[in-house]
């Protein structure tokens, strides 16, 4: 909810954005200012995290030491008696009718126990909040906070009402429980106005699909007198959220739309049709069909906006360069845009070598019709880079491959035609716009990831592009079998690096990954230092070199962990074992120059090097056809979408692909997700499906985007994971919407909605750029 300070802004719009210092008082707001609720429609959309029924306890079993709690429970006994140092304790036990739960005060005179006693009797239920501790084996709250249900109000009949109401229970915090966050919401919620509370719903839409107003739906949600009452005011606050989401994107797609771009169609017998003819293996059926999609969106005067998701190995490269050539034989250049140096050399690498003579435009023994490849990367030397500078300025290079270097302002096009953007997850909305600014008019785009996409996430984190989706394998690969491996089992242990043995001895490669590149880094996730999964750490080039953490959400920070294992020590004890005496061990990770980079890759691949122990840095794109085995260590610590793209690295070629999962995680507690997402992947290499299962087990936010963009989520209440059908419905009524107005002019409460609820970093998501 959002109110712009101006002339034209009535005083309604502005109750919204009053502080809550005012409203409430200092004292108050300091709290709640600790959990980012700063005005009175920041508090008013904090809402209830589920809701206790009365005499519905909480199980206590469920309740762990060090956790901060609020329970529903009964009292069974309160006494009050005198403690040694001369003070007085009073000691009561509340329970959900099998377990019991210590509530403990103390004070120096009996009298200030006096209240506490009178409000504590037997058979009373009340919430109760604080840290939960142990005491002679005995779990128990210390001057817990606490209201009982009924009796807290000012008068007998309110107590009647009180009691039988659903009570809302909030995400609260040590310094402000949740009862004073209710009555906190029920103070700034009273005194308004169906007027005070612009909806961003239109009218018309909201007796179409037959949903109250927006102060009608806070009322219901903070106030409930029934059960059905919360539920119609959920489900309208989460069709509204939809809305606003995917009126967003469909005002992206008609913006997209209405800008002109230069048609780029194809050109008979051009490099397109002669690559096409050189290509020493057929094209998958999938690829053929997503190559027409992409062919008549380049033709078009608009600009292409879509998105290619394929399965690990399926293809995505030879398409996108087929795109890529159909806009150099159309006069343009097209950039591809890698999010490290290793992937961007591999593609340089893998183009060069799919284009042969086609690529070397120019050079003696090139094709004179050709074109050429171009690399800047941030590393490069300065010969290098003022070479290939040249040749993308001049439109001698219709393909530059690049990290973020091409995003530099001395970095010039010809033409720039068409984006490629691989692995956009890994790139901000800012990155993306500067490369598409340096085009003289409004650049095709095509997005790549290798990691498969569920529905629902598509129509949120995607929902402005077009989607293109590969599934097919090419033919000739033996697939990849993967294998889950206890950490703490030496025999298992050293079965496995017998394993990598055979596979040498069999003129094949193996890759080792660990999370952590030196043994002695800070340890990532402990205390003070928890990370989201996939953020980036102190090492740019590996996005999770650093991923030392625990996924399982909540898993408590006491919990144990074991050491985790780093490339330097790992390839270290590898040269130590006797099983891989004679083997040549190298390292990659992204603390290393370009050329030690460029070299240990090519020694690699080369045969050079037999086993490489990396960080996740050859997670994507990394492609040589002699690997056969990938053993991951820790693999616990990493997510289902990263795990099935490293073990993509493995399995290319005509032998038999072996995945191993080292991990301690299944046998320290098989039920934790961890450990499901390990047997997961063991049970199938279907990419589509584990996204499923990922999408499951992961955090909301971290699905859409918020652990790519470095912002919080931006969802409240809706959940892709249950409310497919309404994602569904609200991208119809939304579309149909903005069609009819485009710029939103007629709806200037949606307008508004948008700005707020999606502005800065939390719209990052919506692009994933």
């Amino acid at each position: 909810m959002t109110a712009e300070l101006g002339d034209e802004v009535d005083q309604p719009v502005g109750r919204l954005v009053e502080p809550l210092a005012k409203v409430l008082g200092p004292r108050t707001a300091g709290p709640l200012g600790k959990l980012g609720l700063h005005t009175t429609g920041d508090l008013l959309r904090h809402y209830p995290r589920r809701y206790n029924e009365p005499g519905q306890l909480t199980d206590l079993s469920s309740i762990q030491v060090g956790e901060h709690v609020t329970v529903m429970a009964q009292v069974r006994q309160a006494t009050v008696r005198q403690v040694r140092s001369g003070g007085y304790m009073l000691a009561a036990v509340v329970t959900d009718g099998s377990r019991s739960l210590n509530l403990t005060f103390f004070a120096k005179a009996k009298r200030p126990l006096h209240g506490h006693e009178i409000k504590l009797r037997a058979g009373r239920v009340g919430l109760f909040t604080g840290t939960v501790s142990l005491y002679q084996r005995t779990r128990q709250l210390t001057h817990p906070d606490y209201v009982i249900v009924g009796v807290d109000v000012d008068d007998e009949a309110e107590a009647l009402v009180e009691a039988g109401r659903p009570i809302p229970i909030y995400p609260a915090s040590a310094s402000i429980p949740s009862w004073r966050i209710q009555t906190s919401v029920r103070t700034v919620l009273g005194p308004l106005t169906e007027a005070d509370v612009p909806d961003p719903l239109p009218a018309a839409l909201r007796q179409e699909r037959t949903l109250s107003t927006l102060y009608e739906a806070l009322r219901d949600v903070h106030e409930p007198f029934t059960d059905d009452q919360s539920r119609r005011g959920m489900h309208r606050l989460r069709y509204e959220e939809a809305f606003v989401l995917q009126a967003a994107l469909a005002r992206r797609r008609a913006e997209a739309a209405s800008q002109e771009a230069t048609a780029r169609p194809g050109v008979v017998g051009g490099l397109l049709d002669r690559f096409d003819a050189q290509l020493p293996f057929t094209l998958t059926a999938g690829q053929r069909e997503v190559g027409v999609e992409l062919a008549r969106d380049l033709a078009r005067a608009q600009p292409m906006q879509r998105l290619l998701q394929g399965e690990v190995g399926s293809g995505k490269t030879v398409v996108a360069l087929r795109a890529m050539l159909q806009v150099v034989d159309a006069g343009g250049q097209a950039a591809l845009l890698a999010p490290t140096e290793v992937l961007a050399s591999q593609h340089v690498r893998t183009l060069r070598a799919l284009l042969g003579s086609l690529a070397e435009g120019g050079f003696l023994g090139g094709d004179d019709d050709g074109t050429r490849v171009a690399l800047l990367t941030g590393s490069q030397g300065a010969v290098a880079r003022r070479e290939n500078l040249l040749d993308a300025a001049s439109g001698r290079a219709g393909i530059v491959v690049g990290t973020h270097a091409l995003l530099s302002e001395n970095v010039q096009f010809a033409d720039l035609g068409l984006v490629v953007v691989d692995e956009q997850h890994r790139f901000g909305v800012e990155q993306r716009d500067l490369l598409r600014a340096k085009a003289a008019s409004a650049p095709h785009l095509l997005v790549m990831t290798a990691t498969p996409i569920p529905r629902t996430v598509a129509m949120t984190a995607f929902g402005d592009l077009e989607t293109s989706t590969l599934r097919e394998v090419p033919a000739g690969r033996s697939g990849v079998t993967t294998h889950v491996v206890a950490a703490e089992n030496a025999r298992w242990m050293d079965r496995t690096w017998r394993r990598v043995r055979e596979e040498v001895d069999a003129f094949h490669r193996v890759y080792v990954v660990c999370p952590r590149i030196d043994p002695d880094e800070p340890r990532a996730g402990g205390a003070g230092d928890r990370q989201r999964p996939g953020a980036r750490t102190g090492d740019d080039e590996d996005g999770a070199d650093l991923l030392a953490l625990d996924l399982d959400e909540g898993a408590g920070e006491s919990r144990a962990r074991r050491p985790l294992r780093a490339v330097l020590e790992v390839a270290d004890e590898l040269r130590a074992l006797p099983a891989l005496a004679g083997v040549e061990i190298g390292v990659l990770h992204g603390r290393m120059s370009a050329d030690d980079k460029e070299t240990a890759m090519a020694k690699f691949a080369a045969g050079q090097l037999q086993v490489l122990v990396s960080t996740t840095v050859i997670e994507v794109g990394v492609d040589v056809a002699e690997a056969t085995v990938m053993v991951v260590l820790d693999a616990d610590r990493f997510g289902i979408s990263q795990l099935h793209q490293l073990r993509g690295r493995v399995g290319r070629g005509s032998a038999p692909g072996l995945c191993l999962l080292v991990s301690g995680a299944v046998d320290d507690d098989p039920g934790r997700p961890s450990a499901t997402r390990l047997r997961t992947l063991a049970q199938t290499t279907d990419g589509f499906a584990l996204a499923d299962v990922d999408l499951e087990l992961r955090r909301e936010g971290d699905v859409l985007g918020a652990a790519q963009s470095g912002g919080a989520s931006s969802l409240r209440l809706l959940r892709v994971t249950r409310d497919g059908d309404l994602i569904a419905q609200t991208r119809v009524d939304a579309s149909a919407l903005v069609a009819a107005d485009p710029t939103l002019a007629r709806h200037p409460e949606l307008r508004d909605a948008i700005e707020q609820q999606l502005a800065g970093e939390r719209e990052e998501f919506l692009e994933r750029s």
